[in-house]
């Protein structure tokens, strides 16, 4: 059998989900929800030196091209220069269901791009009623906009996570208008002297998600990237792009080990927990660590009342994600073949989304190639039943 006709047999036979795509903002989101009375401090677009600009006040604050490079020729920072440079699939919902159409994709789970990938953007508004209403625009837009096909489209909420009442207040509200996962940062103390992952602050927070059945989202990006973005070697704008992509993914390991030596898994047993777009062939080896590292230390005698290893606290709701991994991954699904969720991660630079100028293959092929000798019930978990059961798609 070849690789293109195991390709369609895959795509085919499996309602594939895609666990992590981001939403190019259209340029009206806040303009249309926020009060006016905030005026220019309200996150809008301008055209500056010929390309689109997300500005707050007199400062831009992101470019919607950086991250909408599907299909794109060139590399970072080559970018598409403005909206009508970007393919509608990135920032409209119709276009959006067409190529998931194309692609054999039955469900994609959204995550944003201005609001930042732990919502830690909003903080640099500045004035906290500013922010809290710029959080709540974005999950009623995000709504709105998963509405044109509500079966097919998993919204992803942005929390006001400096603030742990307001955090817990629109949990609930958007989990009622039918979002259905919440996005976190991993390393929350990194921003707004908030407390770390692991501190029982944030436990009211993940008893309302438990109760709610939300899954918690860990996006790499939600950390503070600053120092890693440096090119303090003078390396060249390419070259640092591509050394901070690969280093991110160690970002999130952090946070999986504040949520597993932290004792979180522990005191939310039905609560599960997502690490997005970090990869997922190095999870045996981060975990077998972890386990060897709990017994050497003693943990269990510090913390008697932890009934199971990291790696088995893992199993039981812990979940990573793969777009581009191939050689890795046999034994991270040979081992956890219920925790491995597929992701294509578009629009954006490192994404499944091949432009001429990137290795990247398009998603049939790609699943062809590195799932297509495994056993079916694992190709079955991973393309379709693990996210089904982790975001009640239906």
């Amino acid at each position: 059998m070849t690789a293109a006709s195991t390709a369609n047999d895959l795509f085919d036979r499996y309602r594939v989900i895609d666990v992590d795509t981001h939403l190019t903002e259209p340029p009206d989101v806040w303009t249309a929800r926020v009060a006016s009375k905030w005026g220019d401090l309200v996150p809008h677009i301008e055209r500056r030196d010929g390309e689109d600009a997300w500005v707050v006040g007199d400062k831009v604050i992101f470019k919607p091209g950086f991250v909408s490079m599907a299909g794109f020729d060139g590399t970072v920072p080559e970018h598409p220069a403005t909206y009508d440079d970007i393919p509608a699939a990135c920032f409209e919902a119709n276009a959006r269901l067409q190529h998931m159409d194309d692609l054999g994709i039955y469900a994609q789970v959204l995550y944003p791009n201005v609001g930042g990938f732990g919502s830690q953007t909003f903080l640099r508004l500045d004035e906290p009623a500013l922010m809290l209403e710029c959080v709540t625009a974005y999950n009623d837009f995000l709504i709105d906009w998963a509405s044109a096909d509500a079966n097919r489209f998993v919204p992803v909420m942005a929390l006001p996570f400096w603030n742990l009442d307001a955090s817990i207040a629109e949990l609930q509200r958007s989990a009622a208008n039918g979002h259905k996962a919440v996005l976190f940062p991993s390393q929350p103390h990194d921003f707004a002297d908030q407390p770390a992952l692991c501190h029982k602050h944030w436990d009211p927070l993940w008893a309302a998600a438990q109760e709610a059945g939300l899954p918690i989202s860990f996006h790499i990006g939600g950390q503070d990237l600053s120092g890693l973005a440096k090119d303090r070697g003078d390396i060249g704008t390419k070259a640092n792009f591509a050394r901070m992509s690969s280093l991110s993914f160690i970002e999130n390991c952090k946070g999986l080990a504040e949520l597993l030596f932290g004792g979180i898994c522990h005191r939310f047993p039905e609560l599960d927990f997502v690490s997005v777009e970090s990869g997922a062939g190095w999870i045996p080896s981060l975990l077998e660590a972890f386990d060897w590292q709990w017994r050497n230390g003693g943990v269990g005698k510090e913390h008697p009342e932890y009934e199971a290893l990291p790696s088995e606290y893992f199993r039981r709701q812990v979940y990573a994600c793969f777009w581009f991994e191939q050689g890795m991954m046999g034994r991270a699904l040979e081992l956890y073949p219920d925790n491995i969720l597929y992701e294509t991660d578009f629009p954006h630079p490192t994404s499944m989304s091949p432009g001429p100028a990137t290795p990247a293959l398009p998603p049939r092929e790609f699943a062809a190639l590195t799932l297509g000798a495994l056993p079916e019930a694992t190709v079955a978990k991973v393309l379709h039943d693990n996210a089904a059961r982790v975001y009640d798609v239906h």
